[in-house]
């Protein structure tokens, strides 16, 4: 059988998910309508951004947990097991908290330093910036890769033998590459809409996009893939 290209995996994907992922954008410009022409969306916003700025790191840790782990596994539960808990799903759900959490605290470190670089006043030019060195140089040199060789780690039930592979060209063309293709499609607009506004909704307005991409991310690393 003929091997599928990384460009078609990574599209097959995004159009599996074209419609939550076009829900998911269409929330997140919402969000930000709502938040420059909607004065009676403000106490909520300033709820999140007070939340976030009394909690810092930890309001992140507890935020990502919440969204990149336990909804998509109570929506997995719920959803495809009829309700039915399985043994395998506490391991599925402990390595989700812990690194999506991880990588919680990595995204807002990330959006700090893209402050303290580009400046934290939402502008066009800083927010294409911003968008640009997320998408372009963060997510192919650290963030997708890091994230495949932890999931990679994971679907082998965390044995270390063979890891070395997720160091090599042929993963990155195989894995990396039709992960960063449906990245894009998705968060390219969606960390438009993150980086229009103030920094301290950043994090939380990127934890609702979250519960998406986790369905996503795992649908790209499945075993059955490449």
């Amino acid at each position: 059988m003929r091997k599928k290209s990384p460009l078609l995996i990574g599209l097959r994907a995004a159009r599996a998910n074209l419609l939550p992922g076009l829900i998911v954008q269409f929330a997140m410009i919402a969000i930000v309508l709502a938040y420059y022409f909607c004065p009676a969306a403000h106490v909520g916003f300033e709820m999140l951004a007070g939340a976030k700025a009394r909690g810092g790191y930890a309001f992140t840790v507890v935020s990502t947990a919440i969204a990149g782990a336990l909804l998509p596994m109570l929506l997995t539960v719920l959803t495809f097991q009829r309700g039915k808990f399985r043994r395998e799903n506490l391991p599925e759900f402990l390595f989700l908290a812990i690194f999506w959490s991880l990588d919680g605290i990595v995204v807002d470190t990330f959006y700090r330093l893209q402050g303290g670089w580009f400046g934290t006043q939402v502008t066009a030019a800083t927010t294409m910036k911003k968008v640009l060195v997320d998408q372009f140089l963060f997510n192919p040199l650290f963030a997708a890769p890091f994230g495949l060789f932890c999931y990679e780690w994971k679907n082998q039930r965390f044995a270390l033998a063979g890891l070395s592979r997720a160091f090599t060209w042929t993963f990155y063309k195989n894995k990396t590459i039709p992960a960063l293709c449906a990245t894009w499609v998705v968060w390219i607009p969606v960390t438009a809409a993150i980086y229009s506004l103030p920094p301290l909704l950043q994090v939380p307005i990127f934890c609702l996009a979250l519960t998406f991409w986790v369905m996503m991310f795992s649908y790209i690393t499945g075993r059955n893939e490449g």
